[in-house]
């Protein structure tokens, strides 16, 4: 097999031709790529180096997006709070309302105080549902009376509550308090007209129905505040359970907890603690007829001393929602400062797999132009090279 016979020059610059197309390869495939490393046989340690770190920055990319639930659900349960905080405000101003609407009870018995002709009458009375006993004495008289009244009723606060009227013969009352009988029968011992279950306006279970004579306010005024503080109760339940985000809720018991990882193995994470926003787990409870001292009829914010109770523990409420508000304001900036972070370190592993294996597009344009220069020199020196052989063609001729 023959082989074709080159000069020393020729097949010298022929060397130099090849080594400049080689390199004019790689830059250009640089230059479209716009990787210097493109795959482990351009540099091995590079390119599983870059590997490692877009593999990871990939991960946080990924752990990102559970950050991110995790924020928005700690923001709904704290704009929960913040709502909820304002239906507490709103009860309490409910709860003072009704314990500035004056309780009064007045009126003038129709009839006279019957004195019993023998023994003893007892008259049974309830002042604000607490029930209270006075004596009719056959040798009383209607001044005794009054005082044995004022008595009985003064030591349940009601003060002097009984008079006479103008005539100085039959009972007046005056009291800053709900003042009923136990039985028609004490109704009428002290001449006032009996009345009917249906014109009872405490609500006390076993009272009589209130006297025709007497006139009753404020009871159906704190009664109808009972049920707006009731109905805001209800908006406080309703408003935790709606305070959830993708399914979690940190506001309807403790049992809810949200888990945040922090990196791709979680050994770096944060567990938030749900808690009971609502009226039970804020130790609120509902008014009715029976929720407070006893008898019955005592709940429907009727006794100062039970809407003072209700105020208390309003404020209680207020005090836990705010100690639950800066426990989730706190992690909400710890999760909030982990994502900024996590977004940075994100940012710093692909600026650094980008340095192992992008290429410098300036540096391999500069190279490219000055490959071609090469190029040109290179084939001008080849034609050189071959003038010799070239002289002696032109003897042959």
């Amino acid at each position: 097999m023959s082989s074709v016979s080159l000069t020393s020059a020729v097949r010298q610059n022929l060397l130099s031709l090849q080594d400049t197309a080689t390199l004019t390869a790689t830059t250009q495939n640089r230059l479209s790529t716009g990787k210097k490393v493109s795959s482990a046989l351009d540099n091995p340690v590079n390119f599983f180096t870059a590997q490692s770190l877009s593999n990871r920055s990939s991960d946080l990319g990924t752990l990102l997006d559970s950050i991110s639930n995790g924020v928005q659900a700690i923001q709904a349960a704290n704009q929960g709070l913040t709502s909820i905080q304002k239906l507490v405000d709103s009860a309490k101003s409910t709860a003072n309302q009704a314990l500035s609407t004056q309780i009064t009870t007045a009126g003038t018995a129709k009839g006279s105080v019957a004195i019993p002709t023998t023994g003893t009458t007892t008259v049974t009375l309830y002042v604000n549902g607490t029930s209270t006993t006075a004596s009719i004495a056959t040798t009383d008289t209607i001044d005794t009376v009054i005082k044995s009244l004022n008595t009985a009723v003064s030591a349940l606060g009601a003060g002097n509550a009984f008079s006479k009227d103008t005539a100085g013969t039959h009972l007046a009352v005056s009291a800053s308090a709900d003042i009923e009988f136990a039985a028609t029968a004490d109704q009428t011992a002290l001449g006032f007209t009996t009345g009917t279950a249906a014109a009872a306006k405490y609500g006390t279970a076993s009272a009589a129905g209130q006297s025709s004579d007497l006139t009753v306010s404020g009871v159906a005024e704190r009664s109808k505040l009972a049920a707006q503080y009731n109905s805001l109760l209800t908006q406080i339940d309703q408003l935790a359970k709606d305070s959830s985000f993708n399914g979690t809720n940190l506001l309807t018991g403790s049992s809810s907890k949200l888990h945040i990882a922090f990196n791709e193995k979680d050994t770096s994470n944060l567990d938030v603690q749900g808690i009971d926003a609502t009226s039970s787990g804020l130790n609120l409870s509902a008014i009715t007829s029976d929720s407070g001292t006893s008898p019955d009829g005592k709940g429907n914010f009727l006794l100062d001393a039970d809407v003072n109770k209700s105020l208390t523990k309003l404020t209680g409420a207020s005090s836990t929602l705010r100690t639950n508000a800066s426990t989730f304001g706190s992690n909400l900036s710890v999760v909030q400062n982990r994502q900024d972070f996590t977004k940075n370190l994100q940012n710093v592993l692909d600026t650094g797999a980008s340095k192992l294996t992008d290429a410098d597009l300036n540096e391999e344009a500069a190279n490219s132009q000055a490959l071609t220069t090469r190029q040109s020199l290179g084939v001008s020196a080849l034609s050189l090279a071959n003038q010799a052989q070239q002289s002696i063609l032109q003897l042959l001729r």
